[in-house]
């Protein structure tokens, strides 16, 4: 459109004519008589998009499973930080002082003290009163081994054994999901279990370094520390093994259904608004099913279990699982949100309006200033739509590119686009083409 003087209509007459264009492609659509099988097609894409919606569960398990099995770096900075955590060092410092402590005789040291008093002609009464010192016998060894342990497993040597072990262990980490591995990380019964052995040796030559020369009797112990415990333990390694194998799979599998529901449906924006509310509320379900679980599998843990450090555990194994639970969901409220903010509600024209004013006087502003777009914005006119499609397919690459995506990574990806459609609007001047053009002349 040109004023009656041949110039170009301003920006802000420009940006109104798009939104009136836009609303009464919106009125003319819903106008039109509905196409046969319209209900059909409703239906059917109403199923596509829950069924991607269960699929994106399936697949933000299935990568996580896949990232632990295969991931050694993945792997190690989830149950790295353990080796620190309060309550699995206690835990720890329990299981190791019970397995040595079972291993030394205390009633023949008893009766070894009984012995060595009698020979040396002590009153009976004074020798009754040493077969008493089971008891204090006890838990004075009780107390040493316990502070022993407790020393070596606070100390830095255990986390960089703990770590070190760990890493070396990856490597059968899928053997041990099926059952089938000898490696110190085995599934044993309904128990994830890793053995603790070596902390015994490193325990028993400390006791024996204080004096204790009774612990070097101690034999080489192998004893297990568990890390999970559960009776479904089979079904859930079946489970696991499932979605390691489909893990690479999935992701896509759930984006293309979910884009065959759209692309299905009658008012496709409104299907995705759909599709993206539908994921968020599935990655909503699943974070509160994480929760619940942990609960009920607290719950379940027999008595003599730590049920703090069995809480540590779990929250550790699960960690990057919920990052990415989060993540999804806040991709799939940003999608279902722009797809809002397209659309011919009075809402999103009002802030569309309100960004393409603020932008066309910050250009005017410049433009004042001196700055001459010239053939630049011409350009970003003439190929606007092309320019924001690149933009949002640049994001979807990173997206879908980057190793395991967070939250932050997700909201930084929507405020580099956001810059970016800033900018094409900003560069967005066809103020220097001639009215002879034929751009001019569309604009007419």
């Amino acid at each position: 459109m040109s004023n009656p003087g041949g110039e170009p209509g301003s920006n802000r007459e420009r940006s109104e004519i798009d939104e009136l264009r836009h609303r009464l492609g919106a009125l003319e659509g819903s106008a039109r008589p509905q196409a046969a099988g319209h209900p059909w097609r409703t239906t059917g894409s109403v199923l596509l998009i829950l069924f991607a919606a269960l699929l994106s569960v399936l697949a933000v398990v299935a990568v996580w499973a896949n990232s632990i099995v295969r991931d050694t770096d993945r792997y190690v900075a989830t149950v790295g930080p353990l080796a620190s955590d309060p309550d699995v060092q206690q835990a720890v410092t329990n299981r190791v002082t019970d397995e040595v402590l079972a291993r030394i005789n205390v009633d023949g040291l008893v009766r070894e003290l009984e012995d060595a008093v009698s020979e040396r002609g002590v009153p009976p009464r004074a020798a009754q009163l040493v077969g008493n010192l089971e008891k204090p016998i006890r838990n004075g060894l009780e107390q040493l081994i316990s502070g022993t342990t407790e020393r070596v497993v606070s100390s830095s040597a255990f986390e960089t054994v703990w770590v070190d072990a760990n890493r070396s262990v990856h490597s059968a980490l899928d053997k041990a999901l099926t059952g089938s591995s000898d490696s110190a990380v085995s599934l044993k019964g309904n128990q994830v279990a890793i053995d603790v052995g070596p902390l015994v040796a490193k325990v028993k030559e400390r006791l024996v370094d204080a004096g204790l020369g009774v612990a070097a009797k101690i034999p080489d112990v192998h004893t297990d520390f568990v890390v999970f415990q559960s009776d479904d333990l089979g079904k859930v390694k079946t489970y696991l093994r499932v979605l390691q194998i489909m893990g690479a799979w999935l992701p896509f599998i759930a984006l293309l259904v979910a884009a065959a529901g759209v692309y299905t449906a009658t008012k496709r924006r409104h299907a995705l608004i759909g599709a993206g509310l539908a994921v968020f509320a599935a990655m909503l379900f699943l974070g509160i099913a994480l929760t619940v679980f942990r609960d009920v599998y607290l719950d379940h843990l027999p008595p003599e279990v730590s049920q703090a450090a069995a809480g540590t555990v779990y929250d550790a194994l699960i960690k990057f699982l919920r990052a990415g639970v989060r993540a999804l969901g806040a991709v799939a409220l940003i999608t279902a949100a722009g797809a809002f903010l397209c659309g011919p509600s009075r809402i999103a024209v009002h802030i569309r309006a309100g960004c393409t004013r603020s932008i066309g006087a910050l250009r005017g502003v410049a433009a004042s200033a001196g700055l001459r777009l010239g053939a630049v914005g011409r350009f970003v006119h003439r190929f606007k739509r092309w320019i924001g499609a690149a933009i949002l397919l640049v994001a979807v690459i990173v997206l879908f590119t980057w190793s395991y995506p967070t939250t932050m990574v997700v909201v930084w990806t929507t405020v580099i686009v956001l810059v970016g459609f800033a900018i094409r609007e900003f560069l967005d001047d066809d103020s220097a083409t001639p009215s002879g053009s034929p751009a001019g002349s569309a604009a007419g």
